[in-house]
């Protein structure tokens, strides 16, 4: 499959979530400015599984739940698109929104294989109980990326729990 053009220039593929610690576009906004690259920021709906991949498209996918529509997915791209304009308003790095399908650590490996990705940034796992749950029964993210990619993977931690931390 062919890679997209980014008019010569590596991108860097960025893991993005609604109400994600705003950190990750931070930190993937400086990196990508300073290397002069773009961002590709992907979100992956973990309630569908992919039909068909294109890499310079969005994915073809069936939702796991039924009652799940196009207006649900629809909603959370703009509020991600919205989110994302902010964090990147007053800079200069070009950024695009993906959706992808699936188990997010694989999609985001895959993106970042197709479009020839220099870097993968992701954010630290979420503090609470859920986020805990979700991790023991499906894996982090980063730590799957950490140790399945060939590419480097930045896992980007949360400024306020790091100085929590420090505190103690």
């Amino acid at each position: 499959m062919a890679a997209e053009s980014f008019s010569g220039r590596i991108p860097l593929v960025v893991g993005v979530l609604p109400d994600q610690h705003v950190e990750v576009l931070q930190t993937a906004r400086t990196l990508a400015e300073q290397l002069g690259v773009p961002l590709v920021c992907a979100y992956v709906d973990e309630a569908s599984y992919l039909v068909e991949w294109d890499p310079s498209r969005e994915t073809h996918r069936m939702s796991l739940h039924p009652e799940k529509d196009d207006k649900d997915v629809a909603a959370v791209r703009d509020d991600l698109g919205q989110a994302i304009a902010e964090a990147m308003d007053g800079g200069s790095a070009d950024w695009t929104l993906r959706l992808l399908a699936g188990d997010p650590a694989r999609a985001l490996g895959r993106l970042a294989s197709d479009i020839h990705a220099s870097m993968i940034i992701v954010g630290s796992p979420e503090p609470g109980l859920g986020h805990r749950i979700s991790e023991a029964l499906n894996g982090s993210v980063a730590a799957w990326l950490s140790h399945h990619q060939r590419r480097p993977v930045l896992i980007v931690p949360q400024k306020k729990r790091h100085e929590a931390a420090h505190k103690n």
